[in-house]
C-alpha cells in the first residue's frame, strides 16, 4: 500500500495496482512523492512501483490532432490578448524584448566604425540597468532619471577627460615603478574618475524635491558607474584592444562590456551611499562627502596599481568592493541611528 504526497498533503493509502492505474490515466505523475504505508520507505511513485515490478505507461488521449484540438485554438494562438495589446501591460514582456531583441535590431541599423562599439556598449549598459533596478528597487527610482543620470555622466566624462585629464599632475606617478605608482593611481586616476562619476549624483541630489534615500543614491551611482564604463570600454576597444591577438582582444572586449563596467558601478554605488547619507544628515556632510570620494578612489587606485603587478590582488580588491557595498547597505539602519544622535 502506498501513500501519495502532494503539496505537503497525504492521500491514500492505495494499493500498487490502483496507483499504477492513476498514473496511466494521468491523475498521478511518476515523479510524485510516495511512501510505503507499512515500512515508511519513501521515493517517487515510479521508484515505489518499480520495487513491485510494476511499470505503468501513460495512455495517450487519442491521436496528435485530437490532443491539439482539445488544447484549443485560443490557447495555441491567443489572438484576443495580442489584438487588445493586454500583453504590453506586463513589464516582463518589455524586459524580455529589450534583453533579447535589442542587439538584433541594432544589426539592421546602417552604422559602422566607432558608433558600433558605442551602441553595443549601450546594449550591455541597458542590461546592467535593468538588473540594478531589480536589485535596488525604491519608489524614487524611475526611468527618466535613470536615463538622465546615464547621459549626464557620459557628457561629464567626455568634457573632463577630453579637456582636463591631461592636466592632472598626479598622472605622472602612474608611470613610476610599483609601489610609487600607487600615488598616481589613487590621487590621479582614482580621484579624477570617481569625482567625474559623482558629479551627476551631486546634481541629482541638489535638484531633488525630496530627500533621496541612500538605496536610491546607490542605484543611481551604479548607473553613473556603468555610464563611465561604457566610455572607457569603447576607448579601450578602439585603441589598446585592437593591437592584441584575436583571442585576447575578444576576451578583453567582452570584459570591457561586462565585468569592468560593473566594477566602476560598484565604486560609484559606494559614493552614492555616502552622498545619500550626507543628504539625510547634513550636519555630518563634510565627513560623508569625504568618504564618498576617498573610499571609491582608494579602492580604484589600488585595483589599477596591482592590475599590472599581481592581477589576483586586483580581483580580491574588486570582490572586497562588492562586499563593502553590501556591508554598507546592511548596516545602513545602524549608521542612520548613529547620525541621528547628537554628541
Amino acid at each position: 500500500m502506498l501513500i501519495i504526497t502532494r503539496n505537503s498533503r497525504d492521500y491514500g493509502p492505495y494499493d500498487e495496482a490502483t496507483v499504477a492505474a492513476f498514473v496511466e490515466d494521468g491523475r498521478l505523475l511518476l515523479n510524485d512523492r510516495a511512501r510505503d504505508a507499512a515500512t515508511g520507505e519513501s521515493g517517487t511513485v515510479k521508484e515505489m512501483l518499480l520495487r513491485k515490478g510494476i511499470r505503468p505507461s501513460v495512455k495517450n488521449n487519442g491521436s496528435l490532432m485530437r490532443q491539439l484540438s482539445h488544447v484549443g485554438r485560443d490557447f495555441i494562438f491567443p489572438h484576443e490578448d495580442m489584438e487588445h495589446h493586454s500583453l504590453f501591460e506586463d513589464k516582463r514582456l518589455l524586459v524580455l524584448a529589450i534583453v533579447g531583441l535589442s542587439l538584433s535590431v541594432i544589426m539592421l541599423l546602417p552604422i559602422g566604425g566607432l558608433l558600433v562599439f558605442y551602441v553595443v556598449s549601450l546594449y550591455f549598459a541597458t542590461i546592467w540597468g535593468l538588473f540594478f533596478a531589480w536589485l535596488f528597487p525604491t519608489r524614487q527610482v524611475n526611468t527618466k532619471t535613470t536615463v538622465w543620470t546615464f547621459f549626464l555622466t557620459q557628457a561629464g566624462v567626455f568634457l573632463i577627460f577630453g579637456v582636463l585629464h591631461n592636466l592632472n599632475f598626479f598622472n605622472l606617478f602612474t608611470e613610476a615603478s610599483f609601489p610609487v605608482s600607487i600615488i598616481g593611481y589613487i590621487l590621479g586616476v582614482g580621484l579624477t574618475e570617481e569625482f567625474t562619476k559623482m558629479v551627476p549624483l551631486i546634481i541629482l541630489q541638489h535638484r531633488s524635491r525630496e530627500p533621496m534615500l541612500p538605496q536610491t543614491m546607490v542605484y543611481y551611482g551604479l548607473i553613473a558607474g556603468i555610464a563611465f564604463g561604457v566610455f572607457e570600454g569603447v576607448q579601450y576597444q578602439t585603441t589598446i584592444n585592437i593591437h592584441a591577438d584575436y583571442t585576447t582582444a575578444f576576451l578583453l572586449n567582452i570584459a570591457r562590456l561586462t565585468s569592468l563596467p560593473f566594477i566602476h558601478a560598484i565604486w560609484c554605488g559606494i559614493a552614492g551611499y555616502f552622498l545619500g547619507m550626507a543628504g539625510l544628515y547634513p550636519r555630518y556632510r563634510h565627513a560623508l562627502w569625504f568618504l564618498a570620494l576617498i573610499v571609491p578612489a582608494t579602492l580604484h587606485g589600488f585595483y589599477d596599481s596591482f592590475a599590472g603587478v599581481a592581477y589576483i590582488v586586483s580581483l580580491f580588491i574588486a570582490l572586497s568592493s562588492v562586499l563593502l557595498l553590501m556591508a554598507y547597505m546592511r548596516r545602513s539602519g545602524q549608521l542612520r541611528e548613529r547620525l541621528r544622535t547628537n554628541e
